[in-house]
């Protein structure tokens, strides 16, 4: 009876859900006309992302009093990210392939090379705990600055100049709050912030809670869902605030950067919150030991979304590329034994895309992009 009801509380989460990412999206399609795009992509990020946060918190705190979960812990963080490059980047670029009848790329601002090298950056750090075997809490303080120093330089770049050109490209409701009286706008944006993100707070919980009780219906292992069921659950307002954007060739290169700004979050923020949860539950300095199933799961999510970083250093998704993420991440989900495998596969491609780049001989316009903006902005 308890999971019947839990089950029919999705008829008013998912539309709860569904509201909270439209509400939070024309939030930040208002807001990047007062900060930088990227400030107000990675504000959107950390309010999409709460789901997922709450989700990998109460799994760091059971595995911090129950150490036999700690591959919960790993499956979670693992399955999530794997999900936004092997399938919400995808997707992204096929929504707008799809309403611009082109398999045309998708293609970035210049300003967006400080979110494609906002990602490397954790990655690297990330290769060294997944090289030393364990995720500690002196770890979280690496991962944290990786991120602050992110958001600092998203802080020095200016918001998008208002034109009629740029208003027309934008929503009625975020056109219609930019349309207020200069001293209204910032406080209309923050109402549809807090009101998307307290929505999505408080159905946030019981929206994963009927999915679990749906799942659990169905027969769907523990393991699956935490690595699959739950983070794309936990990931849905991204999702469809990112796909609401792909709708539009003007803006289908923010959808893109709104999934890279998730990313980010997750691999910088979120895994910093592990082991401080962790060691909190479990009431000593303990560090979360990881064994060669975990490594292998680690390394491959490293690999798949370095692979993401190489293909975005020319400032675009091609079809190809978009691809590839997909059909890579399709038989890791599809054939789980193949994992392995796949490691290799992916190591291949970063090798052969790495190659590609010194071929060429040319700085690749990410690269020169991003010191273009940071000599602009640092002067």
């Amino acid at each position: 009876m308890i999971l019947k009801s839990s089950a029919l509380s999705a008829l008013w989460t998912f539309p709860s859900i569904l509201i909270s990412a439209f509400v939070i999206a024309w939030g930040a399609e208002a807001a990047q006309f007062l900060v930088s795009q990227g400030l107000a992509l990675a504000i959107l990020a950390w309010l999409q992302t709460m789901p997922e946060f709450a989700v990998e918190a109460v799994i760091a705190w059971s595995a911090g009093k129950d150490i036999s979960k700690t591959h919960l812990v790993i499956a979670n963080f693992t399955g999530s990210l794997r999900l936004l490059v092997g399938l919400g980047w995808p997707l992204v670029y096929f929504v707008a392939a799809a309403f611009r009848k082109k398999l045309l790329a998708v293609e970035l601002d210049r300003e967006h090379s400080v979110e494609v090298f906002g990602l490397l950056l954790p990655l690297v750090y990330f290769t060294f705990i997944w090289w030393k075997g364990t995720l500690t809490i002196w770890d979280s303080l690496p991962l944290s600055a990786c991120y602050l120093a992110y958001l600092f330089v998203l802080w020095k770049i200016p918001p998008i100049e208002e034109s009629e050109e740029s208003l027309e490209d934008i929503g009625i409701i975020p056109r219609r709050v930019l349309m207020l009286p200069p001293g209204s706008r910032g406080g209309a944006i923050c109402v549809l912030f807090l009101a998307g993100g307290a929505l999505l707070y408080f159905a946030a919980h019981p929206f994963l809670e009927s999915m679990l009780a749906m799942a659990a219906s169905l027969g769907v292992s523990t393991f699956v869902f935490v690595q699959w069921v739950a983070p794309f659950l936990s990931e849905f307002p991204e999702k469809l605030s990112a796909f609401y954007w792909a709708r539009k060739v003007s803006t289908a290169n923010v959808a893109l950067m709104n999934m890279v700004s998730s990313n980010i979050n997750q691999w910088s923020i979120l895994t910093a919150m592990i082991p401080i949860i962790f060691v909190i539950s479990s009431g000593g300095m303990r560090p979360i030991v990881f064994d060669e199933f975990q490594r292998n799961e680690i390394i491959l999510t490293i690999l798949q979304s370095f692979l993401g970083f190489l293909l975005l250093l020319n400032l675009e998704l091609r079809f190809h590329e978009a691809l590839i993420l997909f059909v890579f991440w399709l038989v890791q989900f599809v054939v789980p034994s193949w994992r392995e495998e796949m490691i290799f596969v992916y190591l291949a491609w970063c090798v052969f895309e790495l190659a590609r780049l010194v071929v060429h001989r040319e700085m690749p316009p990410a690269w020169t992009a991003l010191r273009e903006t940071l000599a602009r902005r640092f002067a």
